[in-house]
């Protein structure tokens, strides 16, 4: 049963997967109902707790776009406190700078709820890190997660104007956003069978060797065709970076698995675990993936619901299951329907 609605939701940041997903799921949700929270023990659960700067201008936007109250928005706070005060977003051209290498995809995808109910069609224009570690990289958010939504009737278009990669960031997103108040109902319950099937190395102002080992991996691993595994260089990165993508397009939809190069981490190691999840994945014999069950919840609440089968929910899908049901009156079950299958299903309430 839902709180008293003029009374701030209690949350715990150290719940669950205790990071930046809580804060950043609460900030949408905030928007989008008008339901004001207190977060205590902001990602309690990481090496650095409290708010960092890509955090803190979630924060700042989703306060600009509500015209929100806020207390303890500051680099470092453990405790926040959100009011927006209004009920309509306005439609606009916005432009948000995260000033690190901060996710710009995850900043997106904390404004997008409340601006599928503006009063009109927006823009956002977001500065920040393209290529992220632990983030959805700009290629899942254009070729996995906007088809997805585009089944549920809604229309987003983004376009990566430059790449950007931890730690100098500069890298820069536009999206346009249509409203559409109340999405459709999703049901993926079968994959069907794969049409396309694609690995690319993304390198930027990187010795080429790199590239050319991880490419080897995909290549011995999986068995593709040449002219299924390519490089393709970035020269107007505004910074260096390397990132291996599998994307694998089914009937019903497409997955993109990624795995970011990190300084001191072999090449062949950053293949292996982009190649990892690809197989988990493909072994399931499921249309949704582990990440994008994650994404796909907070629009299948805010709409008519709906049902998918996925493999073995993380332990971030589990916490955005908690968060949604604590601002909506919707139902999320989960059940395993084989070892490596489970369902979820999304239901409105009333």
């Amino acid at each position: 049963m839902l709180a008293d609605p003029s009374q701030p939701i209690q949350i715990d940041g150290a719940h669950g997967e205790g990071g930046g997903q809580i804060l950043r799921t609460c900030l949408a949700l905030s928007l989008r109902t008008g339901r004001p929270f207190r977060l205590s023990r902001v990602r309690h659960n990481r090496d650095k707790p409290g708010l960092r700067p890509q955090h803190l201008v979630a924060v700042q936007s989703a306060a600009q776009l509500g015209a929100a109250v806020v207390d303890g928005a500051h680099v470092g706070s453990s405790e926040l406190t959100f009011s927006p005060q209004l009920l309509t977003m306005s439609a606009g051209n916005y432009h948000f700078d995260i000033g690190t290498a901060g996710s710009a995809p995850l900043v997106l995808q904390t404004l997008l709820p409340a601006l599928l109910a503006a009063d009109g069609v927006s823009t956002l224009h977001i500065t920040g890190g393209t290529y992220n570690p632990k983030a959805p990289p700009f290629d899942f958010v254009a070729r996995s997660f906007v088809p997805a939504l585009r089944l549920m009737g809604i229309t987003l278009q983004v376009e990566l104007l430059r790449p950007g990669f931890y730690p100098k960031g500069g890298g820069q997103l536009r999206a346009v956003i249509t409203p559409c108040a109340r999405p459709l109902r999703l049901d993926l319950l079968t994959r069907g069978p794969m049409q396309q099937q694609r690995a690319t190395v993304l390198s930027a102002k990187l010795p080429a060797h790199i590239a050319t080992r991880e490419l080897e991996v995909l290549r011995a691993a999986l068995r593709w065709p040449a002219s299924s595994c390519t490089v393709r260089e970035l020269p107007d990165s505004y910074s260096p970076g390397n990132v291996v993508l599998i994307e694998l397009q089914s009937e019903r939809l497409t997955e993109v698995f990624s795995c970011v190069g990190e300084r001191g981490v072999p090449a062949e190691d950053v293949a292996r675990s982009c190649l990892q999840e690809a197989q988990t994945y493909l072994a399931a014999e499921v249309p949704v993936g582990e990440h994008l069950a994650d994404q796909l919840l907070l629009p299948m609440a805010l709409g008519e619901g709906g049902q998918f089968l996925t493999t073995q929910p993380s332990l971030h899908t589990l916490t955005q299951i908690d968060m949604l049901q604590r601002f909506l009156p919707v139902h999320i079950a989960v059940t395993q329907k084989s070892a490596a299958t489970f369902l979820i299903a999304v239901s409105p309430v009333g």
